[in-house]
């Protein structure tokens, strides 16, 4: 893994939606760094769709009577947690990067990699099962 494919993974998320948009144009090659650029642009779509979805849920909830308002800005505290859980991605994100590692980020990284997994070149090697090592090491004294 080349130290530019690292920096650009690590650009993707410091620059959130645009830096993600140009790797994910300019590095399309670059399995590392389209690999983060996916995370990245998944946590800047959750940070614009959690706002959203507690607006349309405040405005339903303003409709009841007396308690309707008060439940719909406590709700606010949902999307409070849920910046403060993608801020805890994005650090983790720009981490993984620049430690060279194709890891999922804890929040969205599900959602980020279903539509394309990390390239097989960048994961990890498989351990030996147990019986795969011990028919390696076995010797026969026949």
């Amino acid at each position: 893994m080349s130290t530019s494919s690292r920096y650009f993974a690590f650009l993707s998320y410091l620059l959130s939606l645009p830096g993600a948009l140009f790797v994910l144009l300019a590095r399309r090659d670059d399995a590392f760094a389209v690999y983060h650029a996916k995370q990245s642009l998944a946590i800047a779509i959750a940070a614009v769709i959690a706002p959203l979805i507690w607006a349309v849920c405040a405005w339903a909830l303003a409709w009841i009577p007396l308690i309707g308002a008060m439940l719909g800005v406590t709700l606010f505290a949902l999307v409070l947690a849920a910046y403060v859980g993608l801020l805890i991605d994005w650090i983790i994100g720009m981490v993984y990067a620049l430690q060279g590692k194709a890891r999922r980020t804890p929040l969205v990284g599900p959602f980020a990699i279903r539509q394309s997994p990390a390239p097989a070149a960048l994961l990890p090697e498989t351990p030996e099962t147990p019986t795969e090592l011990i028919e390696r090491t076995s010797t026969s004294d026949a």
